[in-house]
């Protein structure tokens, strides 16, 4: 018993003097060389090496001996991966940022980041909408939670888009219904269109395409219905006329122009803040 008891006791004096040495050791870091790695950060983010300066800013956040340098060298880092379209290491180092500075004036900034990150790696209409709809929920999030601000303004134009786009896969798996002649689950998908979507360019072509199957189908009463709401809400017979391939060409112009612009107030947008966080 006594041995156990002596064993313990020279287990735990060697624990404590190990923990003490640890303790001893462990050197302040160093102020001057902290400043030279977020300077050698700063530099290289000016002359473009965005993944150098990322990692830069990242080991200077370590040692900087203020904690909100170390936030803004955090920060840095997330906007060097987004700049150069790392979005997942974005997200990873701007949910890092968020954890461990969740006071910092530059939340909403870095929350705006993060958004954007999930906002770029939507994909196009034919593939996963795992992206859109959590793009999605992302962006309503932020615009709850920060309202009345440029970058919510910024992100209510996005939302219109991703609508369009939610509106565009709907459009487009009633279209492969219709071709396998799936007539029920057309009809679901061009109905969900026409009611969830009813703002986008899309519910005419919806319309239309549902005119066609009831037409097919012989139940004409239905297809008059939707006929009606088509020249009443829209005023316009093109969607009967044109064809697919003229509206799918109109609606990718328009989403270009719709990007191009989008593109063009969040850089302006992005670069102007950025800028303002280095001033202070």
């Amino acid at each position: 018993m006594y041995r156990q008891f002596t064993l313990i006791v020279l287990i735990f004096l060697i624990a404590f003097s190990c923990s003490k040495k640890e303790e001893i050791s462990v050197k302040p870091p160093d102020e001057n060389k902290a400043y030279e790695i977020y300077k050698e950060a700063l530099s290289s983010m000016k002359k473009g090496d965005f993944f150098y300066a990322a990692n830069k800013f990242s080991e200077a956040e370590k040692i900087l001996p203020v904690v909100e340098q170390s936030a803004k060298a955090s920060l840095m880092t997330g906007f060097c991966y987004y700049s150069i379209n790392f979005y997942d290491e974005a997200i990873e180092s701007l949910k890092d940022f968020l954890r461990k500075y969740p006071a910092d004036k530059n939340k909403e900034y870095a929350s705006y980041l993060m958004v954007l990150s999930y906002y770029e790696q939507i994909l196009d209409e034919e593939k996963d909408i795992g992206p859109l709809i959590k793009s999605q929920e992302m962006i309503k999030s932020y615009i709850n939670e920060y309202p009345n601000t440029d970058y919510s303004l910024d992100l209510k134009f996005k939302l219109g888009l991703i609508k369009n786009q939610l509106a565009a896969k709907e459009l487009y798996v009633a279209k492969y219904y219709i071709k396998t002649q799936k007539w029920i689950p057309a009809i679901n998908r061009l109905k969900n269109v026409i009611k969830n979507y009813e703002e986008t360019i899309f519910v005419e072509e919806a319309l239309h395409r549902l005119v066609e199957i009831y037409y097919n189908l012989g139940l004409i009463d239905e297809a008059n219905k939707a006929a009606k709401i088509l020249g009443y809400n829209y005023n316009s017979g093109e969607w009967y006329e044109n064809t697919y391939a003229l509206l799918n060409k109109d609606y990718i112009k328009e989403q270009k122009e719709l990007s191009k612009k989008s593109k063009k107030n969040e850089t302006g947008l992005v670069k102007r803040t950025i800028n303002k966080i280095l001033r202070r």
